[in-house]
């Protein structure tokens, strides 16, 4: 389905493709990862990429989207003293750890516009 669509984007002469990522889809208990299948966004990135279109990449943590909870993993609730979406020094150390394992996994494949690749915003 997704090369098809992805050609579609290109032959309508589209530049770029945004994209979320969804942390409790990714990450469904803590420290528990999920990219395998429909989850696997490296895959869909190079798709993108084959087709010589650009990437721009929602990592959130909030993405909103029209998605329950905004991405949020429902897990977040039952840490003790967070406040999310907020200074709240746990809920920003959950949010680096989650965004620093998809940029890691971006920079690791190369998918970034400075090493060559087509993220052109994250």
């Amino acid at each position: 389905m997704w090369p098809n669509i992805i050609q579609n984007a290109k032959d309508g002469e589209l530049d770029a493709i945004e994209t979320c990522i969804f942390w409790d889809r990714h990450e469904p208990v803590r420290r528990a990862y999920d990219f395998s299948g429909n989850l696997d966004f490296i895959k869909f990135l190079k798709l993108i990429q084959d087709v010589g279109l650009f990437v721009i990449l929602r990592i959130g943590p909030y993405v909103c989207a029209e998605w329950n909870y905004g991405g949020f993993p429902l897990w977040l609730h039952n840490i003790p003293g967070i406040v999310l979406r907020t200074d709240n020094p746990i809920y920003k150390n959950e949010m680096q750890v989650f965004t620093t394992k998809i940029v890691n996994m971006a920079k690791e494949a190369k998918l970034f516009a400075s090493q060559g690749g087509p993220i052109i915003l994250s």
